[in-house]
């Protein structure tokens, strides 16, 4: 069977190093600093105060009425402040620091939730929100919102992205090898909470094992389909893996619901999994370590509220990292210090020598076209960076600056070095803030 794909695209090395090796456990450290931002949405407040015991599981960060999801302790001990802290987006953000106990004492609304069976579609939503679960895969959205859909849109099909076609990333891969049923389950949550009638799971076809796993997994449910897809980088972008899937176009300004789709990620469905059958809020997730910097790379289980510094202490560095990246190298986000913490969103962390690291000098526009062969949007890069560095806004939004996902092959194949995806990037966020005025 031929492995289905879409349009554009680049194959970059892969580097995954990591994928055939299980998960492990990551010693969970003395103080842990859980920031109140770990979701697309307005940042959580504090609902404990310095000096208070906190027990795993309890909500630490409340929601109110905005869109968020809430924050539960990773451990149980003291609170001994909640002050700004380092974050990946950058800035500082609100952060619960507790000192561990060590006794992971849970907290009694840790309780496992009846089968899915047994609860309605709001029923559902409701236990989804209140675990906290986001979107794992990077983009963080609240996915009990994301169920909630559009009145004037029914979902019709929920389609969790198993691709991981960022190179070096793995922890999805040992998600579907090591636990497909919970990624199974999780999915006959989905379709239930959002009125889905069909699910499917779209898995690139350079991991036989995770196809073969859940393929077996699904078995028993006529309405789960295993898809093989090419390798391909940005095979797991949501509108790339809807049309590979499901051979849906997403009209540009539109979303994935306007189609009848809903995508999440295969450990944010394992996520909800594990939280139906223990009650265990979302306060874990598997993290990859590598780059050429890390002594032991590999695939590990960390608590959120970690710090870089403290799994890379413990994993080892054979040199100072040139380059630190929280995700993947092409869509992930340059960090400037170890003193971050690991959030629900955080996939991977990449220590990079100079050598992985270094980019071609920037020199003029060839006109060679490979960005607009290489653009999954179809797209024209090069104008559109031209017109970010005129400040011609109107031109660059008449010419889509505003359907582009920021997946960047275009600036990976740019034998001119000219760092295209980020003028784009800067042209977008002119735009915006044009329009908010």
């Amino acid at each position: 069977m031929v492995a289905k794909s879409f349009t554009g695209g680049i194959h970059p090395p892969y580097r995954k190093v990591a994928t055939a090796v299980p998960i492990e456990f990551l010693s969970v450290p003395k103080l842990l600093a859980i920031p109140l931002l770990q979701h697309i949405g307005k940042e959580c407040h504090p609902v404990v105060a310095v000096g208070e015991r906190v027990l795993m599981g309890q909500q630490i960060g409340g929601v109110g009425n905005s869109l968020a999801a809430p924050v539960h302790a990773s451990v149980s001990g003291v609170v001994v402040a909640i002050e700004p802290r380092p974050h990946i987006n950058g800035r500082q953000v609100n952060s619960i620091v507790i000192e561990n106990d060590f006794l992971d004492e849970k907290h009694p609304s840790v309780l496992p939730k009846p089968h899915v069976d047994k609860l309605s579609p709001g029923e559902l939503v409701a236990i989804i929100r209140e675990l906290g679960v986001v979107g794992m895969g990077g983009g963080g959205f609240p996915t009990y919102a994301k169920l909630q859909g559009n009145s004037a849109h029914k979902i019709e099909t929920v389609l969790l992205n198993g691709a991981e076609c960022e190179p070096y990333l793995s922890d999805d891969h040992r998600i579907m090898v090591e636990f497909p049923d919970e990624v199974i389950y999780g999915l006959r949550c989905l379709m239930k909470a959002s009125g889905a009638s069909a699910g499917h799971i779209g898995v690139e076809e350079n991991k036989p094992d995770a196809l073969a796993a859940l393929r077996l997994s699904a078995a028993r449910y006529s309405d789960i389909t295993v898809t093989s897809l090419a390798v391909k980088y940005p095979q797991g972008a949501e509108l790339q893996l809807i049309h590979s899937c499901l051979g849906k176009e997403v009209p540009p300004g539109k979303l994935p619901v306007h189609v009848g789709v809903v995508v999440n990620n295969v450990h944010t469905a394992q996520a909800i999994a594990r939280g139906m059958t223990t009650g265990m809020p979302s306060v874990e997730r598997v993290v990859t370590v590598g780059g050429e910097c890390v002594t032991s790379p590999g695939n590990l289980w960390v608590r959120v509220g970690a710090t870089f510094a403290d799994i890379l202490a413990e994993r080892g560095l054979t040199c100072t990292p040139y380059k630190l990246i929280s995700g993947g190298p092409l869509m992930g986000m340059a960090v400037h210090t170890l003193e971050v913490a690991v959030t629900k969103c955080t996939s991977g962390i990449l220590a990079l020598s100079r050598q992985e690291s270094s980019a071609p000098p920037v020199s003029a526009c060839v006109r060679c076209a490979k960005c607009v062969d290489a653009c999954p949007m179809f797209l024209q890069p090069t104008t559109l960076a031209h017109y970010a560095m005129k400040g011609r806004l109107e031109e660059a939004e008449m010419i889509g600056a505003l359907d582009c996902r920021e997946c960047g092959p275009c600036a990976y194949v740019c034998p001119a070095g000219i760092p295209l995806v980020q003028w784009i990037r800067l042209v977008k966020s002119d735009i915006y803030a044009r329009k908010s005025r």
